[in-house]
């Protein structure tokens, strides 16, 4: 008996840990009895099972990040580009994660792999790089419409990196520099436009008044002095010529 002893400690050990089994919180086990789903999932907490006739299937209701690998895409103007993204799904019926698709996560994947590259294809290079957000909502329905009848809900799907050609970036960078100088051109001509403006209300108001024109040209000869010692010619004013001409009518007619 006690050669056996131990053996039958083993068996009933081996027994127990295919009995009983912990699911986690984050966790929900799937059932098969003699092959047959057991709905609903079990867990969390602990679960008993019938050794050699229910198998448990683990399934992680976390949420699951992954990465799509870099895709070569062909816009729709012809512009070769490389494309990578991110996507969020969790499991949201364990059941169908499990019974309708063989392995979700990588049919997952493929389905945003050749969403990413089918979106993509049917626009222009400057709606990729302009319209990220509507891309984006786009294809996170497009992937969870496709992955609903396993279960799945993908939450989020985010365009990482849009890897264009070198020469389409170095006349992108062409195209900058032209459009900031066409800005600066029109920034200054704006500039000079108002400043004439002001010029011709300043003369138009000077005009009113002539006696304001010579108070101009002292102010900036006071100005030119302060500055450097020179001589200045003033143009004598003609209102001193009209009044030299009625002195002299005066005198003929006298």
């Amino acid at each position: 008996m006690p050669i056996f002893l131990p053996i039958l400690i083993f068996v009933a050990i081996i027994i127990i840990s295919n009995t009983i089994k912990i699911v986690p919180q984050y966790e929900r086990g799937v059932v098969f009895r003699l092959g047959k789903l057991m709905d609903p999932p079990r867990g969390p907490g602990l679960t008993w099972l019938i050794p050699g006739i229910e198998r448990m299937v683990r399934v992680s209701l976390r949420t699951v990040t992954f990465d799509v690998t870099p895709q070569e895409v062909m816009t729709r103007d012809n512009v070769p580009i490389k494309v990578n993204a991110v996507v969020w799904f969790r499991v949201m019926d364990p059941a169908k994660a499990i019974v309708e698709v063989e392995n979700y996560h990588l049919s997952t994947m493929q389905i945003a792999q050749t969403t990413l590259r089918g979106v993509l294809g049917q626009m222009e290079l400057d709606e990729i790089l302009s319209e990220r957000d509507k891309i984006n909502h786009r294809l996170q329905q497009i992937i969870d419409e496709q992955t609903d009848p396993w279960g799945i809900k993908v939450s989020i799907v985010e365009i990482k990196e849009v890897e264009l050609p070198d020469t389409m970036k170095r006349a992108m960078a062409r195209q900058a520099e032209v459009e900031r100088e066409r800005r600066a051109k029109i920034i200054n001509a704006e500039g000079e436009y108002q400043a004439s403006e002001k010029l011709v209300a300043a003369a138009k108001k000077l005009s009113e008044v002539p006696i304001a024109i010579q108070l101009r040209y002292l102010q900036t000869a006071s100005e030119i002095a302060t500055e450097k010692n020179s001589t200045l010619v003033f143009p004598i004013p003609l209102e001193m010529f009209s009044v030299f001409r009625q002195m002299s009518q005066k005198s003929e007619q006298t």
